[in-house]
């Protein structure tokens, strides 16, 4: 049982980029991905600000909007990365005024309630307030979830190949919608955080086991998790020394946005930002060995624009 079927049963078991096309940012329902990048690279807050913002709902809009993903009634997850105990300018994580406007596209959408949780690796009274995440998203009209050791419940990870079942966010398992929101990022272990590793914190347990089999354990993940949505935060992406970083020498500007539904295809052309080949990610290289996307990119002819 996947999480779109936990929803409909209310049951958990226990135990080099080609230009593809240049269309309207509006009215493509069909589309699968897009990439949008800013026309400048502004150093004030206020400006960087205004870049996250302009560029997060371009990216969906040019998806057809969120109304095509989320519907009026519905509760949604967010899922940013809020894991460590950093500032927004160190990149590692997603930029709250990113996340700030995904909660209100989708309240504009209708949706009832939109939550925003990470089971983070620092302490979350950290995390959270550090990111600049719990602000700004409380403000547009979150729900902030913070985790505890209730939020997670024992689930079986049906078609898991590594793991056959895990401790999962309960809030995750009862939304109607998740929306993925990693920021792009060096990764001692598996080279890169990207969408699919992204996934980690809708988990509890001993998430360190992960670490024997990533490319495995990821794609089971995402393919338990579906994620309805995925808005990859490529604004500022750390190059060096993650996923914690710390140091803004290891910090370069990259000023996009890549939002889209396949989350191999997304994660590969995240690798390309930092001059990798897709395939050398162990998580896209199973993702696609197992069908959950394709590493070439350019085949899903994504809406490409500069803003």
């Amino acid at each position: 049982m996947d999480r779109r079927n936990f929803i409909k049963t209310g049951v958990v078991s226990v135990g080099a980029l080609t230009l593809a096309r240049d269309v309207s940012l509006f009215g493509a329902p069909d589309s699968k991905m897009s990439i949008i990048k800013y026309s400048s690279s502004p150093t004030d807050a206020e400006g960087i600000a205004r870049e996250a913002s302009v560029l997060t709902r371009k990216a969906v809009e040019a998806l057809g909007g969120m109304e095509r993903f989320v519907s009026k009634g519905e509760t949604v997850c967010i899922k940013p990365n809020i894991a460590w105990n950093r500032k927004p300018e160190q990149a590692a994580t997603t930029n709250p005024d990113a996340v700030a406007e995904v909660v209100k596209m989708c309240l504009e959408a209708g949706a009832s309630e939109v939550k925003v949780l990470d089971n983070t690796c620092h302490k979350a009274t950290q995390c959270y307030p550090k990111s600049g995440i719990q602000a700004a998203a409380s403000k547009a009209g979150a729900t902030v979830i913070m985790p505890t050791t209730r939020s997670f419940r024992k689930t079986k990870i049906t078609g898991g190949q590594v793991i056959k079942e895990w401790e999962v966010f309960s809030d995750v398992l009862k939304a109607d919608k998740l929306i993925n929101m990693p920021i792009a990022k060096h990764h001692g272990l598996s080279k890169l955080t990207l969408s699919m590793k992204n996934l980690m914190g809708c988990c509890g347990g001993q998430r360190n086991r992960f670490h024997q089999d990533m490319g495995g354990v990821l794609t089971d993940l995402t393919q338990f998790f579906k994620p309805d949505l995925i808005i990859m935060d490529a604004i500022r992406i750390m190059t060096a020394n993650g996923p914690i970083g710390g140091n803004l020498e290891d910090v370069a500007r990259r000023d996009s946005v890549i939002a889209g539904v396949d989350p191999v295809a997304i994660d590969a052309f995240g690798a390309t930002l930092f001059g990798i080949e897709p395939m050398e990610i162990s998580y896209v290289a199973e993702g696609q060995k197992r069908g959950l996307g394709t590493s070439d990119y350019a085949s899903l002819k994504p809406i490409i624009q500069t803003v």
